[in-house]
């Protein structure tokens, strides 16, 4: 595994490489077929570089919290917009998590909808996405956008019990904002259903808790 890992992060380079030697041996009066495999080889690399990125490298430090390690890995993505779909719309995904750590939400919010737009090929994957852009929605004020983004993310399902629990409380939130209270008490119920552990949504619904037994619906 360790020696895959390698071999993804120095690719490009050994596969200049390869070409290198290639044309070296051609020079030398060694005919073109012989060589040929050493030829394909570097051709692989290159398009592995370029189509698939070094994105299986990302996922050792991301856990490990090496954020970054994370950034230097990306920035070694010189040109995003030749990734694969999927991988590119996962790209974007990180760049977007990675300027919400920062606080950075302009960007955070512009990498997200760029992830949304290209699609995943894991319906939570995105959904998890759109729950972001909803929370960013929120956050910005825009109760509408983020509803209707909170929807799509459920719609499409949440990956984790914490982020679903979060979704229901958010609709909860905007419900008690329009004052559809029989709306908002049916997501709250489906918040605690989640039986979230986390301090952070705990303290989200005893807070909400404390005023919602109180209006009618």
């Amino acid at each position: 595994m360790q020696f895959y890992n390698i071999i993804i992060k120095y690719r490009f380079w050994l596969s200049i490489l390869a070409v290198v030697l290639g044309l070296t041996l051609n020079l030398t009066g060694t005919g073109f077929w012989p060589i040929f495999p050493i030829y394909f080889i570097a051709l692989i690399g290159f398009a592995s570089h370029f189509f698939i990125g070094p994105m299986r490298l990302i996922q050792a430090p991301m856990e490990a919290g090496k954020i970054e390690e994370v950034e230097k890995i990306l920035k070694t993505i010189w040109f995003p917009g030749l990734l694969y779909k999927p991988v590119r719309s996962t790209y974007y995904t990180i760049l977007g998590n990675l300027a919400m750590m920062k606080q950075d939400f302009d960007s955070a919010e512009k990498h997200l909808k760029m992830s949304s737009a290209l699609g995943s090929p894991m319906p939570e994957a995105e959904g998890a996405n759109k729950l972001q852009l909803g929370m960013m929605a929120m956050q910005k004020g825009d109760l509408k956008q983020g509803e209707t983004y909170i929807r799509a993310a459920i719609r499409l399902g949440i990956p984790d019990k914490e982020s679903e629990a979060v979704a229901y409380l958010s609709m909860c939130q905007i419900f008690m904002n329009k004052r559809e209270f029989r709306a908002a008490k049916d997501f709250f119920r489906r918040a605690k259903a989640c039986k979230p552990t986390t301090k952070q949504v705990l303290d989200q619904v005893k807070e909400i808790e404390k005023y919602i037994s109180r209006v009618p619906g």
